[in-house]
């Protein structure tokens, strides 16, 4: 059924009048065909209820009969909304007063309460005539004056929005005459203005057009064909007006209802009465059949009572010239006892504990009947031999009480019969099966298959390995039979147990949270607790000694740049270089093997962040962008060096890098050094600087003797300079190329200054192609150093198997 303007425009409006509840009732008001979802009141407030008690009262919104359910509630604001659509028509049909009938029912303790709910009435209906047309015959001799009754159209809503009135297209012979029935129902009359003449014109078309007073209005219309015949002065007269009957439910098809009559005066085909059911058609158009020559009135389908308690049509009878009269007929449907109780389960607390107290309210039911009056009295009972009973409570609801002390160890499943039985004759009864489950309550501990429990395991073990299992056994029934493993607090070295091992809560298997170090301790005990899932739970503990077996641990050791407080080193960065050019590279080794000789280099601290990064597992020290000339001159980077051990063990090394293409744009380079140097340690400097300066210069003739006889290694970028081939490796460091150690990959030489004021820096170069660019090399003439930095016997330099290590001042 379609919306009218005005249902648009109210239909978001709700009319709300709140009744004074009587017997917990309360009444609202509300127009048909409300959009699903709208809201038409609080009910938590107009009955004085907190709308948080909803949720824990578990209040729904049930109907009488349990049909259909046209509310719903929002149980977090109280409010009453639309869940289903509301039709009046549907509802009432043609009933001044159309009230919906709900019920708003609580637990804890069981309240009902009743929602009326006026439907009003909306214009979402037009004007309807029975035909597409109407067919009037009209003798010639009619005078003028002579009315033909048109009938009245229906429409399907009451008050205003019906038929007030109706309109006739205009013309020269008739106008319209309205009037009214009982009921305030208006019919229209076709009124002869001026006489017809069949020889001018026998037939006319008109436009009637009956309309409501809803708004906007709405308007229905219907042809009138009028034939010009010999007068017929005489309509069918029905012997009563109004006709009653009574019906009782589940009548067989084809059973006569009543017979219907009316006489004509006339004689011949004007005489010929022919019988009609006047009223739109609707779902009850096919309710009962109406014999048109002898007016029985029949079933036609199935009767049911507790869809309509009554039926009221109109009946027509015309003769044969097309004179037509009206009577009434109203059909009482009475009710038998058809229908059988229902019983439904509105709540059950499954399973019930085997400790629950007698009388305790484990469940309540509601009983149905769809009869009316005597017929739907109904009277319940529950079976024997059950230790339960069935409590009237308000209205038809009953709860489910607990008689005697429950015993799941003796009966642990319970099959209720619930009987409900009508005072109808004959009587009808149902039954309703309830299944009710007993629950253990918890009354044994876990206990442990064994006293105690051992477990070894091997120093810098891995976090998450496994030392060893406990298990429990708890002949409780599930939950209460369901063992949870947890560690009792502790503490081990002073730090809380858990940061030391882990249990499993499930299968009990015992995990190292950490690694473990020999050197600190070489045994501990644990406390684990095995607890069931009871309420309250019971538990027990065991005691898990853990004993720890020695493996070898070590640092790595950076060989360049020597850690920091041995020596200072410096390298040169020409101002040119790309973005991904290799300056420099950390070196170190660890003496251990395998995973714990794996390095990792992380930059840590950086004069410029985003200048320079370096490889993780390489050591290479490359540029992340051009150099620009915004940059720094000096550059510091303190370099973290971490092995792959667990623990993990590290070393840190400062690496300073000069952005230079000129050694005479080189400030002077020991305010590059930390100002916290220790004059103290001067002294030893020196000391260290003339032992180390005769080494080295001895060292630098024995390989300038041997590169000048075997030419072995590849000439020098510039004069002056030294190259230092990586000639062997201790034999206890391991060449594991990617692991950190010293990459065979990689040829490096050794730049040593020509003499300088301080003779604390020197320049490490990479013969890798990749390097740098070609046109941007760090050659140097001997001139360049020497103005710079002086002569190179004032900065001696210890080169060991590919490595430089440097002692300065």
């Amino acid at each position: 059924m379609g919306y009218s303007s005005s249902v648009l425009r109210y239909g978001l409006a709700v009319i709300l009048f709140v009744l004074h509840p009587v017997y917990g009732d309360v009444s609202y008001s509300i127009p048909e065909e409300m959009k699903r979802g709208s809201v038409i009141g609080n009910i938590a407030k107009d009955l004085g209820l907190k709308s948080g008690t909803l949720s824990a009262r578990k209040a729904r919104i049930d109907t009488e009969d349990n049909s259909v359910k046209y509310c719903g509630m929002n149980l977090n604001t109280g409010d009453l909304i639309v869940q289903e659509r509301i039709d009046r028509e549907g509802l009432c049909a043609k009933r001044a007063s159309c009230v919906l009938k709900q019920e708003l029912v609580l637990e804890n303790p069981l309240e009902v309460h009743r929602i009326n709910i006026r439907v009003q009435d909306i214009n979402d209906n037009s004007p309807q005539f029975t035909d597409d047309s109407l067919r009037i015959e009209i003798r010639e001799s009619a005078v003028k004056g002579a009315r033909f009754l048109l009938g009245e159209a229906h429409d399907g809503d009451i008050g205003e929005n019906a038929v007030q009135g109706y309109t006739l297209q205009q013309n020269d012979h008739f106008n319209l005459n309205i009037n009214a029935k009982a009921g305030d129902r208006k019919y229209c009359e076709l009124v002869l203005d001026k006489e017809l003449d069949r020889e001018e014109k026998r037939e006319l078309m008109l436009l009637l057009t009956a309309f409501d007073g809803g708004s906007p209005r709405r308007s229905g219309t219907v042809v009138i064909h009028v034939t010009v015949l010999d007068a017929n002065d005489n309509a069918p007269v029905f012997s009563q007006t109004v006709y009653e009957a009574s019906l009782p439910e589940n009548s067989p098809l084809d059973t006569l209802v009543i017979t219907v009559s009316a006489t004509d005066a006339d004689e011949g085909l004007n005489g010929e009465i022919t019988y009609g059911f006047d009223h739109v058609s609707d779902e009850k158009n096919n309710v009962f059949s109406l014999d048109p020559k002898s007016g029985e009135v029949r079933v036609a389908v199935a009767i049911d009572y507790e869809k309509e308690s009554s039926y009221e049509v109109q009946i027509s009878a015309k003769d044969g010239l097309g004179l037509v009269s009206y009577a009434t007929l109203i059909i009482d449907v009475t009710d038998i006892n058809d229908n059988a109780p229902l019983i439904y389960l509105k709540s059950l607390t499954n399973p019930v504990p085997e400790n629950v107290s007698p009388g305790t309210e484990v469940g309540i039911i509601n009983v149905q009947d769809r009869d009316s009056e005597t017929n739907r009295q109904v009277r319940c009972s529950i079976q024997q031999n059950v230790p339960f009973k069935l409590v009237p409570s308000i209205k038809n609801y009953y709860s489910v009480v607990s008689t005697g002390q429950l015993d799941r160890e003796l009966v642990s499943d319970y099959n209720i019969t619930i009987t409900a039985t009508d005072e109808g004759s004959p009587p009808l009864s149902s039954s309703k099966t309830v299944q009710l489950s007993v629950a253990d309550i918890n009354d044994n501990p876990p206990v442990f298959e064994e006293q105690s429990y051992s477990a070894y395991v091997s120093e810098n073990n891995k976090p998450g390995s496994t030392l060893c299992s406990v298990s429990a056994r708890d002949p409780d029934w599930r939950q209460n039979g369901t063992v949870v493993y947890s560690l009792l607090s502790g503490e081990v070295n002073g730090a809380p147990v858990s940061s030391y091992v882990s249990v499993n809560g499930d299968t009990g298997v015992i995990h190292a949270v950490r690694s473990f170090d020999y050197e600190q301790f070489r045994n501990f005990k644990v406390h684990v607790m095995a607890r069931d899932n009871g309420s309250p739970p019971l538990s027990s503990n065991v005691t898990v000694s853990v004993f720890i077996s020695d493996v070898n641990d070590n640092s790595p050791q950076i060989l360049y740049p020597a850690p920091e407080g041995n020596s200072f080193m410096t390298e040169l960065v020409p101002k040119a270089a790309h973005g991904g050019s290799l300056v420099s590279k950390v070196i170190a080794v660890d003496a251990d093997s395998g995973q714990n000789a794996w390095l990792s280099y992380h930059i840590v601290k950086s004069t410029d962040p985003g200048l320079f990064t370096i490889g993780v597992h390489s050591g290479e020290i490359r540029t992340q962008r051009d150099i620009s000339e915004s940059d720094s001159m000096k550059q510091n980077l303190i370099v973290s060096v971490k092995d792959n051990g667990q623990p993990s063990l590290s070393a840190t090394c400062s690496m300073y890098l000069l952005i230079s293409d000129n050694l005479a744009e080189v400030p002077e380079l020991k305010d590059i050094s930390y100002d916290e140097k220790n004059s103290k340690l001067t002294s030893y400097l020196i000391i260290a600087l003339v032992c180390v300066s005769t080494f080295f210069l001895t060292f630098i003739i024995i390989i300038m003797g041997v590169r000048f006889c075997r030419r072995r290694k590849p000439r020098l970028l510039f004069d002056g300079a030294v190259a230092i081939p990586s000639a062997y490796l201790p034999p206890n460091y391991a060449d594991v190329d990617g692991t950190g150690t010293l990459r065979s990959a990689y040829n490096y030489d050794a730049y040593l200054t020509t003499g300088s004021r301080t003779s604390d820096f020197k320049f490490v170069s990479s013969y890798n192609d990749n390097t740098l660019p070609a046109d941007q090399t760090l050659r140097k003439s001997p001139t360049d150093f020497a103005d710079v930095f002086g002569d190179c016997d004032d900065s001696p330099e210890l080169v060991y198997a590919g490595y430089i290590i440097v002692a300065i001042t």
